[in-house]
């Protein structure tokens, strides 16, 4: 843990009592939270995103920029070019009070995956590994991966081996490869994997090493995905025009129609699919959103390309997922590696800002419609209890029945706590 991170739990002992009575709440419903069908969908927005013009607006400051707030179905106010997800912000509510340490693309995106800050000596896991690790082993009935990234790699599995590693989709659900090769049927294909397996079998006998086994069970993995009905998930381009619009809108109000994209934008329809996957039992799927890095033109680019794309895709999910009775089950959750200055630069774009930005979280059973906690007037500080990666991954931990005291093990045989400790956020548990 690290100093910053331990300071803070240590002033949280101001509340002993209190903060001790939540924590063991915690643990007690950990149990019942486990037997549900939970999933995860992170919606990541590469580049990072300015999120003082999208969550924490600041009207009247000389940051404050050109967009204007709007009240919500919740208790908060986000972005006037985000109406229809303020339609359902009480299904979703915004962490304010994000600072982090890190503002460099490669090392923000590591430490928002995993929590950790990089490391020479360890290779984390992201969360989705985590995730894939503890829940996506149990569910015998999947037999796609348990963890999908959609549109963009996502972080790496770490020391939890290859077997949580992230699966790569494109957004219209194309995977290489993945269809039987013409004049193989399936009889054909059966025997050429039974002797294969024979094959590693007596070469695992002889290994002490975990990776022939886990080469075996990624070998397995291909296998199902060849043969499996569930593979159904990833056709996204055979859902019906209507739900197509729920995530990209029709028309002249499609939300890909200024970006060139018309009325199916990959992002819009990669969530559409994160929807299917989740349907099917995929215990984590990330959606993949580049192009944040608004060093110029930031307004230009958020009211023309941008926001309308994520403002429809967001809504269309929390819509649809409740629609189907899977939002209590489905955490969703909304970040970059960082936010941006708020301080406009000379370009009228933002730069790297990693002291005080925002995070939205929601569905999963979460309290949903709050703003949980507050930066100064102008932007540029968190005037109220600041939280890191790890208690964003802790809260969503909670939310998916995962116990906030599991340690892994690391491959020198370090102990590594979930999201390095961090504590759920108090706000946002129900």
């Amino acid at each position: 843990m690290s100093r910053r991170h331990f300071m803070k739990h240590l002033a949280a002992g101001a509340t002993l009592i209190p903060g001790l009575q939540f924590l063991q709440n915690i643990e007690a419903n950990a149990a019942a939270l486990k037997k549900n069908n939970k999933s995860c969908i992170l919606l990541w927005m590469s580049g990072g995103p300015p999120t003082i013009d999208i969550w924490d607006l600041k009207p009247g400051s000389k940051n404050g920029g050109e967009f204007k707030p709007v009240s919500t179905a919740g208790d908060l106010q986000i972005s006037e070019h985000m109406p229809e997800t303020a339609k359902i912000m009480n299904h979703l509510s915004v962490v304010r009070s994000m600072s982090t340490r890190e503002a460099d693309h490669g090392r923000g995106r590591y430490y928002m995956h995993t929590a950790y800050v990089p490391n020479p000596t360890v290779i984390h896991p992201t969360f989705g590994s985590v995730v894939s690790y503890e829940l996506g082993t149990k569910r015998e009935g999947l037999e796609i991966p348990s963890f999908i990234s959609i549109g963009g790699p996502s972080m790496g599995p770490g020391f939890l081996g290859m077997m949580h590693a992230p699966f790569t989709v494109g957004n219209n659900g194309e995977i290489r490869n993945a269809a039987l090769p013409e004049g193989l049927g399936g009889n054909r294909l059966e025997q050429r994997l039974n002797m294969l397996n024979v094959v590693e079998t007596d070469f695992i006998k002889n290994s002490r090493s975990q990776m022939p086994k886990d080469h075996q069970e990624v070998y397995k993995k291909a296998r199902n995905l060849m043969t499996s009905d569930q593979m159904a998930a990833f056709k996204v381009n055979e859902e019906k025009p209507e739900t197509v619009a729920l995530y990209c809108g029709t028309g002249a109000n499609a939300a890909g129609g200024a970006m060139g994209m018309g009325a199916r934008n990959p992002f819009g329809m990669g969530c559409l699919m994160a929807r299917r996957l989740v349907e099917n039992g995929v215990p984590f799927v990330e959606v993949d959103f580049g192009g944040w890095d608004l060093h110029q033109g930031v307004f230009n680019n958020l009211k023309t390309q941008k926001l309308p794309v994520i403002d429809r895709a967001i809504s269309g999910l929390v819509t649809d997922l409740e629609q189907r009775g899977l939002l209590q089950d489905t955490v969703i959750v909304w970040m970059g590696e960082f936010g941006r200055t708020p301080r406009i630069n000379q370009d009228v774009g933002r730069d790297h800002w990693a002291a005080s930005w925002s995070v939205m979280i929601g569905g999963g059973g979460l309290k949903g419609g709050v703003a949980v906690g507050e930066t100064d007037k102008d932007g540029m500080q968190c005037v109220s209890q600041s939280y890191l990666p790890g208690d964003i991954w802790a809260t969503a931990a909670h939310a998916l029945g995962i116990p906030s005291n599991i340690v892994h093990t690391s491959k020198n045989g370090r102990p590594m706590k979930l999201a390095d400790g961090g504590t759920p956020i108090k706000e946002l548990i129900g």
